[in-house]
């Protein structure tokens, strides 16, 4: 397949361009290279632009007449998204109209958006299934779930046929080292771990030991880089085989959680065989975090045939603090 991914510079965009060009398929990529990076582009043809670019869009649509379309450009941070709406509105939702215009207009029926467990808002129930209320609690989330409804409105109107992703808590790094996490700023609790354990970070800070939780800490449902891709890759199929229409949404987890002092007590038995360690520091509650978001993951099983593989914990920050090690010795983020 020809297929473009939009902001395959980034985190899980890069990683899901290898496993695309690594199956065979010829893979064009968009990236305006705001957060993305150049170095995390090693596969796949990169094009510099914008996804809010039309004249850029159709000549890439009518050079590639490209089967599909995968979408990782949107702005993702929380607290951003309350103190600047505009941005993630205009971003998230009026360039992938743009985007999704484009594609109707050249005949592109098959896009996979990369959307969010912040489509639910406060948890009613866990584990979140599909059928969980969709109620988000800041503008990033609303915006992801704006696009989860345009793209119900547009497989209606123009067979537009679409799978939306929402992920719980993407972690880990590509299992070869090549690729990885480059936020800035970090937000993630493993890499910020491990970024204290390289000495890259002062110290790794704890909000809170007192939810109803087996330890007082935050429970989370920690999802593989790797078994998103597959994810994707599987989602992608789906459509274009003709297996699946319209508008669907799955959620991705592994269906179990992991506390905050679970992901720091793994990490120093990765990090200490390496002769490292880190300093963990206490802080208060951070407004809007709830005790516990696990996902119901069972849709994707039963219809995608969508199995995790990389389930483990320890495993997950093994290819991680690979990835950190390189990071803090070569600054491959640059």
């Amino acid at each position: 397949m020809k297929v473009l991914v939009v902001g395959g510079a980034g985190y899980i965009g890069s990683h899901m361009v290898k496993r695309l060009a690594r199956s065979g398929h010829e893979v064009v990529v968009l990236d305006n290279l705001t957060t993305g990076r150049r170095s995390l582009a090693q596969y796949g043809k990169l094009i510099v632009g914008d996804l809010g670019d039309p004249a850029l869009l159709e000549r890439l649509f009518r050079e590639y007449e490209f089967d599909g379309v995968m979408h990782f450009a949107a702005s993702s941070l929380v607290g951003e998204s309350v103190s600047d709406p505009s941005k993630y509105y205009q971003n998230n939702v009026a360039c992938t109209i743009t985007l999704l215009d484009a594609m109707v207009r050249n005949g592109i029926k098959h896009f996979i958006f990369s959307s969010t467990a912040a489509t639910f808002g406060e948890p009613v129930y866990t584990p979140i299934d599909e059928a969980h209320p969709q109620e988000p609690i800041n503008p990033y989330g609303a915006s992801k779930l704006m696009l989860e409804r345009i793209l119900k409105d547009y497989a209606f109107a123009y067979g537009l046929n679409s799978v939306s992703l929402r992920y719980f808590n993407a972690c880990g790094a590509d299992p070869d080292g090549e690729l990885g996490e480059c936020h800035d700023p970090e937000t993630h609790l493993i890499p910020l771990v491990l970024q204290a354990a390289s000495g890259r970070r002062k110290s790794i800070t704890v909000f809170g030991r007192d939810y109803a939780t087996e330890d007082g800490t935050c429970v989370r449902d920690y999802i593989h880089i790797e078994d998103l891709c597959s994810a994707h890759a599987l989602a992608l199929e789906a459509l274009v085989s003709g297996k699946k229409s319209g508008a669907i949404a799955y959620n991705l987890g592994n269906g179990s959680g992991y506390s905050v002092q679970a992901v720091i007590d793994a990490a120093r038995q990765v990090v200490i065989k390496t002769g490292h360690t880190f300093i963990v520091e206490e802080g208060q509650r951070r407004p809007g975090d709830p005790a516990i978001l696990v996902a119901d993951a069972g849709r994707a099983r039963t219809e995608l045939g969508w199995y995790p593989q990389y389930e483990d914990l320890q495993t997950i920050i093994e290819h991680a603090w690979h990835w950190e090690q390189k990071q803090a010795s070569d600054v491959l983020c640059n």
